[in-house]
């Protein structure tokens, strides 16, 4: 697949605008940021499903009625964001200072390995609270882990890039996200679909935990093949050079500020409509639509494979007419969507279903996919990967992390999708004044954005 797109640039392209960067060196660098993104989702997915299909009813004191667990399964959801933050902080100030592909190994072996452990956990009926108790401390540490993971896969990418390609190459990690749902939609597909449903409820979906192992294997495996770019190397001569102290996030909240804010809202419309489309959605199925979990991940699985062929072309748009206007158009749609989407659903029929979910994650990956070359074109390369960590993961704090339990209190208070549809609208407002208020990054080269940060803070 990386061969195939990997044409779309000529090499003398990539070597032009680059210096030393060919398109053998970028299509490696391309296939290692995907795969530690799509190793790192797949396990993000897997929790959002476990959440909505068996944390709620076997890591939870049964209370008889089964939306008090689901509520509490999405509440323990949320506060793996809450370490997204910090994560995202430590994995950007070293990442900067010591390179991105390090810090990359680091996260992906980490999140792995509490994966891992989260298969082995035993349930409520066997060690009452200690079940979710342990749930919460492995899900802070994965938490704290993919924090440094969006920031360093995207730099990787984008800092090899070409100028006038970063918006579709950049892309190619977001469809890792997809990428990693189809993998571990697949697993739990084939896990529910050949055991009866007590089995899996019981022991199966232990197994898609385990299974993370693999995947972070061949996640890093293929890393330890690439390099750093060369903007970030030169960026770390002169450090060296000028004996200069490394900066973290006061300098980027000082200088930055304002760039730290549109980054932050442009996520809201985007953060809160996927998990909408992709967590909420499966629970909203079974409770309203009375879906079985088989149908609703085989809805899911094709879903998603349109989803990763949409989000490289987004990228490839935002090239061609401009990062802002592809992401305005995504979030204005993405105030609609609630009252489309949800209306979809309720007819049960699998097509109309699946073309919702479909619809919904087209409109945001117009957000999704331009966000990674519009944040690495308004930030300089000696902070770039805090920068980036920073809006990144603090929006989800605010948005998508709350967005399933918000959406479920809603649906279980009005008995109605149209509040959560009107949610979705107050998120796309942030997000419509925040890229509004950014400036058109297409096109722009990075020793420019360096050049006129080092203006910003001398002058």
């Amino acid at each position: 697949m990386a061969n195939q797109l990997s044409e779309a640039v000529p090499e003398a392209s990539v070597g032009r605008q680059r210096g030393t960067t060919t398109t053998k060196d970028l299509r490696r660098v391309v296939a290692a940021a995907m795969v530690g993104s799509v190793a790192e989702w797949y396990e993000f997915f897997l929790y959002g499903t476990a959440s909505a299909l068996v944390f709620g009813t076997h890591f939870f004191k049964k209370t008889g009625n089964p939306v008090d667990g689901l509520i509490a399964a999405f509440a323990l959801y949320a506060v793996g964001f809450a370490a997204r933050p910090i994560g995202g902080i430590v994995f950007g100030y070293y990442g900067d200072k010591f390179g991105r592909k390090y810090l990359l190994q680091v996260s992906l072996v980490a999140v792995g390995i509490t994966t891992f452990l989260m298969g082995c956990l035993p349930t409520f009926d066997v060690i009452g609270y200690w079940a979710p108790a342990l749930l919460v401390t492995l899900r802070l540490i994965q938490g704290f882990a993919f924090g440094g993971e969006w920031g360093g896969a995207v730099l990787l990418v984008s800092e090899h890039s070409p100028d006038d390609r970063r918006g579709y190459w950049a892309s190619w990690p977001q469809a890792g996200v997809p990428a990693g749902n189809l993998v571990a939609t697949l697993i739990l597909l084939a896990l529910s679909s050949t055991l009866p449903e007590q089995d899996f409820l019981s022991w199966g979906w232990r197994v898609a935990f385990w299974f993370s192992a693999v995947v972070v294997l061949i996640g890093f495996w293929i890393r330890r093949k690439v390099d750093d770019a060369p903007i970030f190397k030169e960026s770390q001569e002169r450090r060296e050079k000028e004996h200069a102290t490394q900066q973290g996030v006061r300098y980027v909240l000082r200088y930055h500020w304002k760039e730290v804010l549109i980054g932050i809202g442009a996520r809201f419309a985007e953060n809160i409509l996927y998990y909408m489309v992709v967590t909420f959605s499966i629970t909203y199925l079974k409770l309203v639509v009375g879906a079985d979990t088989t149908r609703i991940l085989k809805l899911m699985f094709f879903a998603n494979a349109l989803h990763f062929m949409i989000i490289p072309f987004m990228g490839y748009l935002s090239d061609i007419i401009g990062r802002k206007p592809v992401y305005l158009t995504g979030a204005v749609l993405t105030a609609a969507w609630g009252f489309i989407g949800f209306p979809m659903m309720d007819t049960g029929n699998d097509w109309i279903i699946m073309a919702a979910i479909v619809l919904g994650l087209a409109i945001e990956s117009m957000t999704y996919s331009p966000y990674s070359a519009l944040m690495t074109e308004m930030f300089p390369t000696n902070v770039r990967y805090t920068a980036l960590s920073l809006c990144y993961q603090i929006a989800p704090l605010m948005a998508g992390s709350l967005a399933p339990l918000i959406a479920l209190s809603l649906l279980e208070k009005y008995h109605s999708s149209t509040p959560i549809a009107l949610y979705l609208v107050a998120a796309a407002v942030i997000s419509i004044i925040s890229v509004a208020a950014a400036k058109e990054t297409r096109g722009k080269s990075l020793r420019d954005v360096d050049a006129e940060a080092k203006a910003r803070v001398n002058g």
